[in-house]
């Protein structure tokens, strides 16, 4: 199995490429809602780290967005008992595809937490921070201190195009990361 990593900036466009590569993908930032809706032994951890925040299952991400807003340590609390969680499910979803010749790791922060191996095929989805921050503005829940303090948890984004294999430039059109992605597949003899 050759595992593929779509790296970039918040907002770049990651998870679309991610879904257009035509392999299973397993999105982390998915899998972190799941959890919030659906698992009551996390609750329950986070709720003792923080009661303060949370008191009611299943957790609402207002509580989460408030707590890493007031206070910067309670970010590393929270992503402490998150990442573990996540950890597992992306095992899961490994041995799970085990048979299939690709899969794709949607996770922000792949090489911040050593997910990726010395073998992964490492794609870079490059955009301009001024069409990222008009496209996440655009979002519902768009808060830009939260924004900051995730990007405070990222490598430079040089040092993420550099680590890549390949390079997906996106001006928030489909069809230039369409030819990215069919110049990629090409590229890897798919």
């Amino acid at each position: 199995m050759i595992r593929i990593g779509i790296l970039g900036d918040i907002g770049s466009g990651k998870t679309y490429v991610a879904n257009n590569l035509g392999f299973p993908v397993f999105n982390a930032d998915k899998e972190v809602e799941i959890i919030y809706k659906k698992n009551k032994r996390i609750f329950i951890k986070l709720k003792k780290r923080l009661p303060k925040y949370f008191s009611k299952f299943p957790i609402k991400k207002k509580e989460v967005l408030k707590a890493i807003l007031d206070n910067e340590q309670n970010l590393k609390k929270i992503t402490k008992i998150i990442h573990a969680e996540v950890r597992n499910k992306m095992h899961h979803f490994l041995k799970k595809n085990s048979n299939k010749k690709f899969v794709v790791l949607d996770i922000p922060l792949l090489l911040e937490n050593k997910i990726n191996h010395k073998n992964d095929i490492l794609i870079f989805v490059q955009s301009k921070k001024k069409d990222i921050l008009k496209k996440l503005k655009k979002r519902k829940n768009f808060n830009y201190d939260l924004f900051k303090k995730f990007k405070n948890l990222q490598l430079p984004l040089d040092y993420k195009k550099k680590k890549s294999n390949f390079i997906i430039k996106n001006n928030f059109s489909s069809k230039s990361v369409n030819i990215g992605i069919d110049n990629i597949l090409k590229k890897l003899k798919i």
